[in-house]
């Protein structure tokens, strides 16, 4: 009996091991996929995407869908797909501009936060995040039937919870965006969903 047991904990701690290796290693893979993705971004000369926004303002929620064409060297364009009054214009995004101008007509829902973060103007911020965001913690997830890596970025000097906060999730295999998040002092202001996306690489 003595033997019996003494096998059996042998087993359980030889498992509890093995568990605590496979952790380390596939914490070890993220943090290693994140780097090669950020080095894909650093270098990629555009991208396209279709994407659903979600902006949180508290008391009302805007959804919008937006056709994203953007060009390192150039500028970035986004194309209306909704809402429908708007459906088919095409427009250009000023650095981190709060609206679209069309034909001195502009769409504009106002800031999300004190900083003056708007649904338009965070797509430039979640692009940065992919770019050159302070990489707080990155980990491999399932989300929906895509294996993905999950990488938040914020201020190295802010608790986590405090200030803007990123959380990027892409494709593990092809590298492109899923989905994105954008926290304000820990309350969610943007989701922004991803299909479509098609990175450029640098050209040789």
């Amino acid at each position: 009996m003595g033997k019996k047991m003494g096998c059996a904990w042998m087993v359980v701690l030889c498992l509890l091991l093995s568990a605590c290796g496979g952790g380390e290693a596939e914490a070890q893979n993220a943090d290693e996929l994140a780097l090669a993705i950020r080095t894909e971004y650093l270098a990629m000369e555009g991208c396209t995407a279709r994407m659903e926004i979600t902006a949180d303002y508290g008391e009302r929620v805007y959804g919008f869908t937006l056709d994203l064409s953007y060009t390192r060297e150039g500028e970035t364009t986004l194309t209306v797909v909704a809402p429908e009054e708007v459906a088919g214009v095409t427009a250009r995004l000023s650095g981190e501009a709060a609206y679209l101008e069309y034909d001195g007509v502009s769409l504009e829902t106002g800031p999300l936060d004190e900083s003056g973060l708007s649904p338009v103007g965070a797509i430039p911020v979640l692009l940065r995040g992919a770019r050159e965001g302070f990489i707080a913690e990155s980990a491999l997830e399932t989300v929906g039937e895509q294996e993905c890596l999950r990488m938040t970025c914020r201020d190295p000097e802010a608790p986590p919870g405090e200030g803007m906060e990123l959380s990027l999730w892409f494709d593990a295999a092809t590298h492109g965006l899923v989905r994105g998040e954008i926290l304000s002092d820990g309350f969610r202001v943007i989701d922004c969903v991803f299909t479509d996306f098609v990175l450029t690489p640098p050209q040789e």
